[in-house]
């Protein structure tokens, strides 16, 4: 009896805990705070996709956002040319879906096609550039004679597509001198990447669109920064430049009525230059929190000029509110992070010169069409990438955009994490696990 009490005892006493063994898993740390969540956004952010898939949603997201304010914002710039209500909307989608197919085909070209395609598309801007200064071939528009007329409707902008030339031109000439050890030297850094962008800048001066000559001189200096130019080189080229900048600002009356508009406040006259600075702040201070609602703009109804195009950002804030213009800000700012990710990461110089390039190019122009808008910088005339409606813009953009999904797709660890997901590849990894099973496992 007492050995049958004994042993009762003996059963009901709680089982010792057992060692964290092989086969057991490890305890985890409690889960909690703001250090576990920011843990967790700094692993996904270090996945070797991450870049990938933020440069493509991104991008596609400001152009269907883009999209849709183009619909809503020309609506009544387009009823008032007597053309139907989708008439920039549809301009637009076409663009979008050529500029699509062309991100789509730029992404799958491997990154010895672009070097190859650099000196083509830059002999072949220039000379585009160069007919659209000839008189009967190029159109004026805005006081600036940068189109080309292509038949029907639609019209071409070369200088657009002299961004995506320079880039990739100077990233393959970057490339190939830091191979050769030559970027040491001031000379090899300067010829001929200097030169061939002030020809650049050159041609589009002419024509008088002095915003697309900023981005470019933008486009100029961060390759310069990136091929590792000194203080004082860079200090001078930068000097330089503002001179130039400030000589063509103070020559021209239109530009200086520009400048003086920044911090404009109160209301202007209709033929005041400053007017189109007034209701683009007027519709974002309208707009409050969450907008008026899509479609439901009032500066778009004749008082606010090219709500299409420049000021889209100041039709968005009106019908989208604070949460619609930060959302935009969030996008391109992810974006950015992206391209900075890409050129930071890669060891081949080509990529890291257009990634950074592309990167400086859309962040630099969103920076300063955002800018005028808020009345913090003057009104350059420049579109907000893949936002603003034209397809001069919007085409090489996009296909710069599947230039650096081609580079977040060429990092090896991304092609190692992209070939795993192949269903042949899954299928064979399944097939190998099955066979390393015991036999007597199910």
């Amino acid at each position: 009896m007492p050995a049958e009490k004994s042993s009762a005892v003996r059963s009901r006493r709680p089982a010792p805990p057992r060692s964290a063994g092989r086969g057991s898993p490890a305890p985890r740390a409690p889960r909690g705070g703001v250090r576990s969540l920011y843990e967790q956004a700094r692993r996904a952010w270090d996945r070797p996709l991450t870049a990938y898939y933020v440069i493509l949603g991104s991008s596609l997201l400001i152009t269907v956002l883009g999209l849709v304010m183009v619909y809503s914002a020309s609506m009544i710039q387009a009823l008032n040319i007597d053309k139907s209500s989708t008439y920039f909307f549809g301009k637009q989608f076409v663009a979008a879906v050529i500029g699509g197919t062309l991100m789509l085909i730029a992404s799958r070209m491997p990154v010895k096609l672009h070097r190859g395609l650099a000196y083509p598309m830059l002999m072949i801007t220039v000379f585009l550039m160069v007919l659209v200064q000839v008189p009967g071939i190029g159109l004026s528009r805005g006081g600036n004679q940068n189109w080309l007329y292509l038949g029907g409707p639609f019209q071409l902008q070369p200088s657009e597509f002299g961004k995506l030339a320079l880039i990739l031109w100077g990233a393959d000439l970057l490339a190939r001198k830091q191979d050769k050890r030559l970027l040491t030297q001031w000379k090899h850094m300067l010829v001929p990447l200097v030169p061939v962008a002030f020809v650049l800048l050159g041609l589009i001066m002419l024509g008088g669109d002095m915003g697309t000559a900023i981005i470019l001189t933008a486009i100029l200096f961060g390759l310069l920064w990136l091929a590792g130019a000194p203080t004082r080189l860079f200090a001078g080229v930068l000097g330089f430049a503002a001179v130039i900048a400030f000589l063509l600002i103070w020559t021209s009356p239109n530009r200086m009525s520009r400048l003086s508009c920044m911090g404009i406040i109160g209301e202007p006259d209709p033929d005041d230059g400053c007017w189109q600075a007034a209701h683009g702040i007027y519709a974002l201070a309208s707009g409050g929190w969450f907008g008026s609602g899509l479609g439901a703009s009032v500066e778009k109804w004749g008082q606010l000029p090219e709500p299409h195009t420049d000021f889209i950002f100041a039709i968005t804030g009106e019908e989208l509110g604070l949460a619609g213009t930060l959302s935009v800000l969030a996008l391109f700012a992810a974006l950015g992070y992206a391209g900075i990710r890409v050129a930071g990461r890669t060891e081949d110089p080509f990529v890291r010169y257009a990634a950074g390039g592309v990167t400086t190019w859309i962040m630099a122009q969103a920076v300063i069409n955002i800018g005028a808008v808020l009345g913090l910088l003057p009104i350059a005339g420049v579109p907000l990438p893949l936002f603003s409606y034209g397809g001069s813009a919007l085409l090489p953009t996009m296909f710069a955009v599947g230039l650096m999904i081609a580079f977040a797709r060429n990092d090896p660890a991304a092609k190692a994490a992209l070939a795993m997901r192949r269903p042949g590849v899954r299928w064979k990894t399944m097939r190998r696990r099955v066979t390393k099973r015991p036999s007597g496992e199910r």
